[in-house]
């Protein structure tokens, strides 16, 4: 695709597309494994892998078929009847997580706004503690959730009864739960707000918690679910299993699913809540396929050594603009006291996608598949970045 053509699609969308993505100036053609390429025939390695949803990788080949198979029999039917993928994924799906029950969504912000109205039925309460910097989408509930000021003001009033405090903080969370608290709502690491690691003991101080004062535990394992932090599910870190547990991104492997998964007896009874589309069938052959390919390639064990190896290369960079590294598995923050916008636009001019999610905070977010070999090379470019640095 030549210049002019690429400023057509550019010309064409901001014609005709509701302006509400930042997008950088490229032209997306197709992917394999870790690596995209553009419209003009550039490689790029991806270390965004959709901001975390190509958990095994661009158009792996098992999931292609997959998708093909089941796209040839059944597309969809509605939920008014049953279908076998369905079935087979709840089942798969306790089996991984340790929960009973399953709604399944079309993406997280979908999953979250579940699990707020399941936790409302259940207990007949309705208030929430939520966190600083914590990110549970855009629609109104997950909003209402949702720190982030500049996102939620223009589409207030939002849910009422919801309370912020310090992320890492149980004694917060204590101070805030009222007689009307249905649930507490923490993501077991902050993605969005740049991969922020609590205290190693504070999933557990919530979960006791919650339990102590007869309160549900939401944990929001949107982003961090499917081995992107070096676990299954990133509350095995702690040991800690919650009511309720909200999944999306990973869990297609770049197809929109995305489910709401809760303990015994927290359940949704008929009418209390649907989707058209939800749980359909070509949705259900892309996570089964994901989970298969997740397993049989030990991506999750993948995941939690080339974390390492990330982290390890990152914290042999420029130390004198290095404030921060951290995450877990390849779930990975470099804070840096360098405004990070112009290492972002470098490493895309020299073959790397990132992603920043502050001013100075950068988020390696990559497919699990990525190869010690791509890991390597992307962080080499990101010291070049550095070296060039306006000073």
């Amino acid at each position: 695709m030549s210049v002019s053509e690429k400023e057509n699609v550019v010309a064409q969308e901001s014609q005709h597309y509701m302006p509400v993505f930042r997008r950088q100036p490229l032209v997306i053609g197709h992917g394999r494994g870790a690596i995209l390429t553009d419209t003009e025939g550039n490689d790029y390695i991806d270390c965004v892998a959709g901001i975390a949803v190509n958990s095994i990788g661009h158009c792996h080949p098992r999931l292609v078929s997959a998708i093909k198979a089941q796209a040839e029999k059944l597309i969809h039917t509605s939920n008014l009847y049953y279908t076998e993928l369905q079935a087979r994924l709840a089942e798969r799906m306790a089996k991984l997580t340790g929960m009973e029950r399953l709604y399944l969504t079309n993406s997280g912000a979908e999953s979250n706004e579940a699990a707020m109205k399941l936790v409302r039925k259940v207990t007949g309460k309705k208030g929430f503690v939520s966190t600083k910097n914590a990110f549970h989408g855009r629609t109104m509930g997950a909003l209402s959730v949702t720190w982030k000021e500049a996102i939620r003001k223009p589409f207030e009033p939002l849910v009422d009864g919801v309370t912020f405090v310090d992320y890492g903080d149980v004694s917060a969370i204590a101070r805030a739960v009222t007689a009307d608290t249905a649930a507490v709502i923490v993501e077991p690491i902050q993605g969005e707000g740049g991969v922020i690691v609590p205290p190693e003991e504070y999933l557990a101080g919530v979960r006791e918690l919650c339990t102590e004062r007869g309160i549900l535990m939401i944990a929001d394992e949107v982003q961090t679910g499917f081995g992107r932090t070096g676990k299954w599910f990133a509350c095995e870190h702690a040991g800690v299993v919650p009511d309720v547990m909200t999944l999306a991104k990973g869990m297609g492997g770049g197809f929109p699913v995305g489910a709401t998964m809760s303990r015994e007896p927290y359940k949704f009874d008929q009418g209390d809540h649907g989707g058209t589309q939800s749980g359909n069938p070509l949705a259900c052959a892309a996570a089964l396929a994901t989970i298969d390919v997740i397993e049989s390639e030990s991506l999750v064990e993948q995941s939690r050594y080339n974390g390492e190896l990330l982290k390890k290369l990152l914290g042999e960079l420029e130390s004198t603009y290095t404030v921060d590294i951290r995450g877990k598995g390849l779930m990975v923050a470099y804070e840096s006291s360098l405004p990070v916008p112009p290492i972002v636009d470098y490493a895309r001019a020299n073959g790397v996608l990132l992603n920043n999610t502050s001013e100075n905070v950068l988020r390696f977010v990559p497919p699990l598949v990525i190869t010690k070999e791509q890991i390597t090379t992307a962080i080499a470019v990101v010291e070049r970045a550095i070296n060039v640095y306006p000073r």
